[in-house]
């Protein structure tokens, strides 16, 4: 396995708005998008989705945004967002993103484990996520870095699968 170049590869903290996470975003809901409709998402579908869901929360104090660029290329981003669930401060992962160009070379565990680091910083000791039936790979990776299977947390008509991890 080639691991994507440690020289080349940039993980920064963005807000929502900015351009390169508009980009990122863009990339995230046509590959999740197309492959959920079995087809191309349009550029019109990618723009309501954007205008409708605008991630806003997921800047400091409510959570955070990364972006992954290779160069000069977007090659992928995740967000984490904070919840309360039972009176506790929980890390919801989400839009996990990462380009078929440079699947398979690490990036994925990358963006995890700097949202886990910065979970941990703020004290946070859990964090879940759910996902589609069919994004096969990304389960398997959630797995890999220890997420576990647990009931639903929410009713989003889109997962099939909601996971946990403990950070104690």
């Amino acid at each position: 396995m080639t691991a994507v170049s440690e020289t080349r590869l940039a993980v920064t903290v963005v807000p929502p708005a900015h351009p390169r996470a508009r980009e990122a975003l863009r990339a995230y809901y046509h590959d999740i998008g197309g492959r959920y409709y079995d087809r191309p998402m349009t550029e019109v579908e990618v723009d309501t989705i954007l205008s409708e869901d605008p991630d806003e929360d997921l800047q400091p104090p409510t959570g955070w945004f990364w972006v992954a660029t290779v160069g000069t290329t977007v090659a992928g981003c995740i967000g984490l967002r904070y919840v309360t669930e039972a009176g506790h401060r929980v890390g919801e992962l989400t839009r996990v993103y990462v380009s078929d160009k440079v699947r398979r070379q690490g990036l994925g565990a990358r963006l995890i484990t700097v949202v886990e680091q910065q979970a941990r910083t703020e004290g946070v000791t859990s964090l879940r996520l759910d996902v589609r039936t069919d994004l096969v790979e990304a389960r398997a990776l959630y797995t890999r870095h220890g997420f576990h299977e647990v009931p639903a947390f929410n009713d989003s008509p889109y997962a099939g699968h909601w996971l946990r991890k403990s950070l104690q």
